[in-house]
C-alpha cells in the first residue's frame, strides 16, 4: 500500500465522525454463559440492529454519501444481500438511483428489502464473477459509478467504524480488547479491524466458513487465491476471492483465521439467541463461532470484541436452526495462523 497503516486508520476515524449521527451507535452484549464457554470475557457489537439490519450499512452510507457530494446521480451495487440492501437505503437517503445485482439465489428477504429501499433489483447468477461482470456492464451503460462491497476506501473505512466504536466502548467499561473477530466474506470489514485496532496491540482474528476460505489460503499463499465456495448457511460469507484492498490491509496485520463449519455456525447463532436475545444472521454469528474457537489463556481472561456483522435472516432458516440438535463446541482448533 502506497499509505501506511496509521495514515490509513485516519480514514476509519473520519468515517466515524463523519457517520455519528447517521448510522446507529449499536450497543455491546455479553453473556456469563457465552463467557464460560469461551473462557474469555466476551463483548459483541449488536450491528444486527444497525440501520438496514448490518454493519454495510457504514461503508455504503459512507461511500454513497461522498459520490452524492461529488455530482453522481446514480449508484450500482453487487453483493449476496446485505451490501445491495445498504446500498440501496443509502442511495435513498441521498436522493440517487440505485440498480444491485444479486444472485438468482439470494435471499428473498434481502431481495424485498433492496426493493423497498427503492432499488431496481438484477439478477445474474450464483457466483461473484457473474455479477460482478453485470455490475460493470451496467456502469458503463448509465454512467454509474459501482460501489464495491469491499474493495471499495470509503467502504472498508466505514465497515471499520463498528470494530472502532467496539474498542472504544470496552475501553471505556474498563475492559479493553486483546482480541477482535470479524467474519470474512470479501474481507471489508475484517480489513476495516485491522486499520481501527492499528497500533493497539489487538489481536485481530476473521472467521470464515469451511471451504470459503479464500482468505486463510491467501494468507498461507501470500497471493491472493480463489476458491470454488462451499455449501454453507453463512451466504454472506461465500465470495470466491478476497478482495485486492482488503488482503493488502491485513496480510501482515492478520493475526489469523480460524475455519468454522456449518454445525458450529448454527449453534453460535443458538447461542446468541438463547442468551442474547437478539437475531443475528448465520453469516454474523459465524464470528462468535470462530471465537469460541480461540484457544484459551490459562494465566489470565482475556476481553475478546466480536462483530455480530448482520441481522438478516430467513424465518424459515431460523425455525430450522433452532430445531436442529445442538452440536459439540470444541475449542483451540482449526486457526489459521
Amino acid at each position: 500500500m502506497s499509505r501506511t497503516l496509521g495514515q490509513v486508520r485516519v480514514d476509519v476515524e473520519e468515517a466515524s465522525r463523519w457517520l455519528a449521527g447517521r448510522v446507529v451507535r449499536t450497543p455491546v452484549l455479553r453473556s456469563p454463559v457465552i463467557d464460560d464457554l469461551a473462557g474469555a470475557r466476551v463483548l459483541l457489537k449488536a450491528e444486527n440492529l444497525q440501520n438496514g439490519g448490518s454493519y454495510k450499512m457504514r461503508g455504503a452510507l459512507r461511500a454513497v454519501g461522498r459520490l452524492a457530494a461529488a455530482g453522481h446521480t446514480g449508484v450500482i451495487a453487487q453483493s449476496t444481500g446485505n451490501h445491495a440492501v445498504a446500498v440501496a437505503l443509502a442511495a435513498r437517503q441521498h436522493g440517487l438511483a440505485a440498480t444491485v445485482v444479486l444472485p438468482v439465489d439470494a435471499a428473498p428477504t434481502k431481495v424485498d428489502r433492496a426493493r423497498a429501499a427503492g432499488a431496481r433489483v438484477v439478477f445474474a447468477g450464483t457466483g461473484v464473477e457473474e455479477r460482478v461482470a453485470v455490475a460493470d456492464g451496467l456502469s458503463d451503460e448509465s454512467g454509474h459509478p459501482v460501489v464495491d462491497a469491499y474493495d471499495h476506501p470509503d467502504v472498508v473505512a466505514g465497515q471499520g467504524t463498528a470494530s472502532l466504536e467496539l474498542i472504544e466502548d470496552a475501553e471505556r467499561a474498563g475492559t479493553p480488547l486483546d482480541v477482535l473477530v470479524v467474519p470474512v466474506g470479501g474481507g471489508g470489514g475484517v480489513a476495516g479491524a485491522c486499520l481501527a485496532a492499528a497500533g493497539s496491540g489487538i489481536e485481530v482474528y476473521g472467521v470464515e466458513p469451511v471451504g470459503c476460505d479464500s482468505l486463510a489460503r491467501s494468507l498461507a499463499a501470500g497471493v491472493r487465491v480463489p476458491v470454488a465456495p462451499a455449501p454453507t448457511i453463512a451466504d454472506g460469507l461465500r465470495p470466491s476471492c478476497v478482495g485486492e484492498l482488503p488482503f493488502a490491509i491485513v496480510r501482515d496485520t492478520l493475526r489469523g483465521v480460524v475455519r468454522v463449519d456449518d454445525d458450529e455456525i448454527a449453534e453460535a447463532f443458538r447461542l446468541i439467541l438463547t442468551e442474547l436475545r437478539v437475531v443475528a444472521e448465520p453469516s454474523g454469528a459465524a464470528g462468535l463461532a470462530g471465537a469460541l474457537r480461540l484457544p484459551r489463556q490459562r494465566d489470565r481472561q482475556r476481553t475478546v470484541g466480536v462483530v455480530l456483522t448482520g441481522g438478516n435472516v430467513e424465518a424459515a432458516l431460523v425455525a430450522r436452526l433452532l430445531a436442529q440438535r445442538p452440536a459439540d463446541l470444541t475449542t483451540g482448533e482449526g486457526v489459521a495462523a
